[in-house]
């Protein structure tokens, strides 16, 4: 029997399945950079004048670029760049850049007029942009009053990752307003696979390298069980979903996808916690007056449910996950399993994909 091990919240749960039951696993490619490769592309950027560092979302990638940064500064005898961070990540980044001669303190809204920022993200695939980068991180971040457009040039009612949109358009936009720069990164499980630095609405130039290694051809599946393939994207619900999204072309119809997703920290999304609590009806998501942050994943949750099931291994409560968004709710793998093959017959191929996150499959 193969022991699979799936990323789940901070920890990895193992999948036990039968050889027969395995249709496939499915990875990202590519190939990780060297320490000296990174430090070559990230040469480009100037650290001879101050430079604050803005970390959106933090990843062993995103921690990776920066203590190359702190390291070329000390070999060169730099001043060392400030660290600005979500309060909600400011205790684990003071944690790993103890140094007391690194400055950390939180970000807001008001320093983005400050032309020695460096956003530093990790790209990934998003529903309604095609991609997340750090211009479509900004917009949803500082930029809530552009979303509303956003939001009504979307490629239909269902998610469209890894796509070239007019979505973007309204990020570039927005980025385009502020003298920043970025570091955008690629990644996968195993490392960083590409680098790319300058203004946000250039450095989404990487996307091409993102598809290089997460694109699969697989043809459609009746089963497929999804690990977001690490923690951050597994936080919420919300972030979660994406990692369907990117598997959802590669159901078949009255199919079953399992996301295996913690969601310690909730929903993550006002329109989903505002459905949950009878706030806001179903009818409002297609053509709203004004934006909800996460409008459109329960937009997407909705319309992909009418294509197939979707099931969660989390620590929702069911009154969400099943009585409120119609998922199938599993305490586990093993119950997960134990569905699967009670519900589509002892001999039911099971597609695995162990980082969702990172793979786009078509």
């Amino acid at each position: 029997m193969p022991e699979i091990w799936l990323s789940y919240g901070p920890t990895d749960v193992v999948l036990d399945v039968k050889a027969e039951n395995l249709e496939k696993q499915i990875e990202p490619g590519g190939t990780s950079l060297t320490d000296s490769e990174i430090t070559s592309k990230l040469a480009a950027v100037d650290m001879t004048k101050p430079t604050e560092l803005v970390i959106m979302e933090y990843t062993k990638s995103v921690q990776k670029v920066i203590s190359t940064l702190l390291e070329m500064c000390a070999q060169k005898s730099l001043a060392k760049p400030k660290i600005l961070i979500d309060k909600s990540n400011l205790h684990l980044a003071k944690s790993v850049f103890s140094d007391p001669f690194i400055s950390i303190s939180e970000f807001d809204i008001s320093q983005l007029s400050n032309a020695n920022l460096v956003f530093v993200g990790e790209m990934e695939f998003d529903g309604l942009f095609g991609y997340n980068t750090v211009s479509t991180k900004l917009l949803r971040r500082f930029g809530k009053e552009n979303m509303l457009e956003a939001y009504e040039k979307r490629n239909g009612n269902l998610p469209s990752p890894g796509e070239e949109l007019r979505t973007m358009d309204v990020a570039k936009r927005f980025a385009d307003g502020f003298e920043i720069a970025s570091i955008e990164i690629v990644a996968n499980q195993t490392g960083i696979v590409d680098i790319s630095t300058g203004h946000p609405s250039s450095t989404i130039s990487i996307s091409k390298s993102l598809s290089s290694i997460a694109v699969n051809e697989i043809g459609k599946h009746r089963i497929i069980i999804i690990s977001t393939g690490k923690e951050v994207s597994n936080e919420t619900l919300s972030r979660s979903l994406s990692a369907v999204w990117n598997c959802s072309n590669a159901v078949k119809e009255e199919g079953l996808a399992i996301l295996l997703a913690e969601c310690k920290n909730g929903l993550g999304s006002d329109a989903i916690q505002q459905y949950v609590e009878g706030r806001m009806s179903l009818d409002r998501l297609k053509s709203p007056a004004r934006y909800v942050d996460g409008m459109e994943d329960l937009l997407f949750l909705t319309e992909i449910g009418k294509k197939f099931k979707i099931g969660i291994v989390s620590i929702l409560p069911h009154f969400y996950t099943k009585d409120k968004l119609a998922m199938i709710p599993f305490g586990g793998t093993k119950e997960a399993m134990d569905y699967v093959l009670k519900t589509f017959g002892e001999k039911q191929k099971i597609a695995i994909v162990s980082d969702g996150s990172h793979v786009l499959l078509r």
